[in-house]
């Protein structure tokens, strides 16, 4: 998934970091989850990992794929369906999901807020294609009748939900972010939608996993490494990813504007403002128990190098690690002289 500072090319470097405290096992606590990539990457080195997020969707990802330590059975579900997938080699994930991919779409939520169709005509919203927000609306209604039945268990739901959300980038008629739509159709929004297979991380640790904000866990934490992956800018995230979080929730939320926003006032971060981030990251360093707390940022990020140094220092020995690489702006067209060094950083406390 598309998502604003994702560390997925940067887990080795973080994985080095971890191993430089000595700490090779034990409790990894991902504070700001995200997409969970970094948690799956540490329950994948043995960790017992702890994760949190105060967007529901990334909850959703971190049930299915940190809390969550095998591929479902869905041995309930299957009974009932009866589907005709009955080939040897096909697992019962892809019996439910070829099931649902078939669906006939229909005219809920999504259908009636996010495309050209079903809007009003002054917010022609084209977030997906007329076809796709049915077929959107029909897998996310039989996920949740299927949860009512009881005909699936926690588990079995969050993996499916996790498969949707992890599917409808692949159609989002986006340029990134759910902030804004294309104007224009891309491509892909034209394909037909489907759900697409996800990965299982199996283990046999008890993984715990949050949707709240991070900062109300510290008081109880006690863990070996604590990973900190605040935002960097003003920018919230929750606008950003609105539609994925009223795909996920389905709650009929009230929006507004031209994209069709959700209230989002209960999901701001602190980290978002360079004075509320620096309190809070004090708040985090003094009050939570670890051997080792590791924060990712980023050198033009609003909270300066020193005042981290500054507000770290006084719980430990501070270290950074530094790593360059080119920012391009938009509109750069492969000039040199627009290319901008920047730096990603890891700062890592020693308690």
């Amino acid at each position: 998934m598309r998502f604003i500072g994702n560390k997925e090319k940067l887990l080795d470097l973080i994985y080095a970091t971890v191993i430089s405290t000595g700490i090779k096992d034990g409790s990894f606590c991902d504070f700001f989850s995200g997409t969970s990539n970094v948690g799956r990457f540490f329950k994948e080195k043995g960790f017992r990992v702890i994760s949190s997020d105060i967007l529901y969707f990334s909850y959703v990802l971190q049930k299915a794929y940190i809390e969550n330590n095998e591929e479902p059975k869905f041995e309930k579900l299957l009974k009932k369906l009866k589907t005709s997938d009955s080939t040897l080699f096909t697992s019962p994930f892809d019996k439910v999901r070829n099931y649902l991919n078939k669906l006939k779409g229909i005219k809920g939520f999504i259908y009636k807020n996010y495309t050209e169709e079903g809007t009003a005509e002054e917010h022609k919203r084209r977030y997906f294609s007329v076809e796709n927000g049915k077929k959107i609306d029909a897998i996310r209604t039989t996920i949740e009748k299927w949860k009512k039945e009881k005909l699936i268990n926690e588990k079995e739901y969050f993996v499916l939900l996790a498969t949707l959300v992890e599917s409808v980038p692949f159609y989002a008629n986006i340029s990134g972010v759910y902030a804004a739509f294309l104007k224009k159709y891309d491509p892909r929004a034209l394909k037909t939608f489907e759900l697409k297979p996800i990965v299982f991380y199996k283990g046999e640790k008890n993984h715990s996993v949050h949707n709240k904000n991070s900062i109300d866990l510290i008081d109880n934490l006690d863990v070996d490494i604590l990973y900190l992956d605040p935002p960097y800018n003003q920018r919230q995230y929750a606008p950003n990813y609105h539609l994925l979080e009223t795909i996920t929730r389905y709650d009929n939320p009230k929006i507004k504007g031209v994209t069709g926003m959700r209230c989002y006032n209960e999901q701001k971060s602190e980290f978002c403002n360079k004075n509320s981030a620096l309190v809070a990251l004090d708040k985090i360093a003094k009050n939570a128990k670890y051997k080792s707390l590791i924060l990712s940022y980023n050198s033009e990020g609003i909270m300066p190098e020193s005042e981290i140094v500054a507000t770290l220092s006084k719980y430990g020995k501070v270290k950074i690690n530094n790593v360059d690489y080119l920012r391009f702006k938009s509109n750069s067209n492969g000039e040199s002289k627009t290319k901008k060094i920047i730096q990603e950083q890891l700062y890592v406390l020693t308690a």
